[in-house]
């Protein structure tokens, strides 16, 4: 009767040794293998105020806060902020091994790993030869077997080090980050749902040729050309109202389950901006946090913002939660519906009256009177620096211009 007694104590024993209860403060240097390729991105621990552990994303000049830190056998769970994503990995020291997964697509593992203490991104600055400079805005074209889509690229390079992003009709890929190596440029991007890299060499001093590897499966080739004026096509005319309508009526339930329509007393007499969006979304996570405190400051003018939640799944519960977290998150005091799930195609469908919907986010302005002014299609966020402020100042001379309206 006693050797069962001894075993169990033992057990427990070694659970107590291998068991971390913190991660190194400091700088770290992750790498997630997609595609056969290396991508690498930076984050810092640290401790927080209640005795347990904040980990900070960079990227280029983005910080992105993770503070749901939580141990469990020898291995840490960080969950990536607003989204329905997590990385867990043993920990060993100043060392982590695991993967990057997604709560709604359990078979999505992208394998990961971390080293403590390693400050740079691609390669140690000093390992390095460089004698061209890509700095340019530029007219792109992405293409594979079965697309081809335009872009813009926006690339800033200091020494051996570089930053910048991509504009596209249906929003940008955020904050870049990388280094010059050899003569070949490599950025790269993780921020919890967008995990991309890009390979970019120069033939000419005012052409690019790239590869673009994204997520699990996406692969792409591109080219470039240097023009300071290149334009996409204008956001505000790709999803329109369909012949015969001026109006968008709608009634879907808020996260209590009650049906919401815009027909509802207090939005009649408003102007109304509608936010078509979803919380797996990173272009969405950045105009929400251009939303929330605007809707604060703007609120008493006479304007409402509903917000049309489209999910990663088709069941309620789960969306109404979701939203529930990145509203906390974000500090969002507007209305949110559940409308629909993540697909163009049948979020159209919940909006009859659209010609289509092209992208999350789309933002629609309704009048005064309950007719539909303007549809933005996309969002030009921080990460784009000069638009992001043309954005910003086109939303307010669009509301401006409809409180104005008798």
């Amino acid at each position: 009767m006693q050797k069962p007694v001894y075993f169990v104590v033992f057990l427990v024993a070694i659970s107590c040794t291998t068991k971390p209860s913190a991660l190194k403060t400091g700088l770290w240097r992750g790498v997630l293998e997609i595609q056969g390729e290396q991508l690498p991105f930076n984050f810092e621990v640290k401790d927080d105020a209640t005795g347990g552990q904040d980990v900070v994303i960079y990227n280029a000049g983005e910080r992105l806060l993770l503070d749901e830190i939580f141990f469990t056998g020898d291995s840490v769970n960080m969950v990536l902020h607003v989204f329905d994503a997590y990385l867990r990995a043993a920990v060993k020291g100043d060392s982590l091994s695991g993967v990057f997964n997604l709560n709604y697509d359990p078979a999505y593992k992208v394998p990961f790993k971390a080293k403590f203490g390693q400050d740079f991104r691609f390669i140690v600055p000093a390992q390095n030869n460089i004698s061209k400079s890509f700095t340019g805005k530029y007219k792109v074209q992405f293409f594979n077997e079965k697309d081809t889509s335009r872009a813009i690229a926006l690339i800033q390079q200091t020494g051996t080090t570089a930053t910048g992003s991509f504009l596209t009709s249906t929003g940008d890929y955020r904050y870049l980050e990388g280094s010059v190596i050899n003569d070949t440029l490599y950025l790269s991007t993780f921020d919890g749902n967008h995990a991309y890299l890009f390979e970019i060499t120069q033939p000419t001093d005012s052409t690019l040729d790239g590869s673009h590897w994204s997520g699990k499966a996406r692969f792409r080739k591109w080219a470039g050309k240097k023009n300071e004026n290149a334009r996409l096509p204008d956001a505000e005319s790709l999803t329109y109202l369909k012949e015969g309508y001026d109006k968008i009526e709608f009634s879907f339930p808020d996260l209590d389950g009650n049906k919401v329509g815009l027909n509802d007393e207090r939005f009649k007499n408003k102007v109304v901006i509608l936010q078509l969006s979803g919380t797996w979304c990173p272009n969405c996570m950045d105009e929400t946090r251009f939303l929330a405190p605007w809707y604060d400051a703007n609120k008493n003018r006479g304007v409402e913002i509903i917000g049309l939640a489209y999910e990663r799944k088709d069941d309620f519960a789960y969306a109404s939660e979701r939203v529930k977290k990145m509203k906390e998150k974000f500090g969002v005091n507007y209305e949110y519906l559940i409308a629909g799930v993540n697909d163009n195609a049948k979020a159209a469908e919940t909006l009859p009256m659209l010609n289509k919907v092209v992208a999350f986010p789309t933002t629609i302005f309704i009048g005064k009177d309950g007719k539909v002014k303007h549809i933005h299609t996309g969002f030009d966020g921080p990460g784009t620096g000069i638009y992001y402020e043309q954005f910003k100042e086109r939303f307010n001379a669009i509301v401006n211009e409809l409180l104005n309206e008798k």
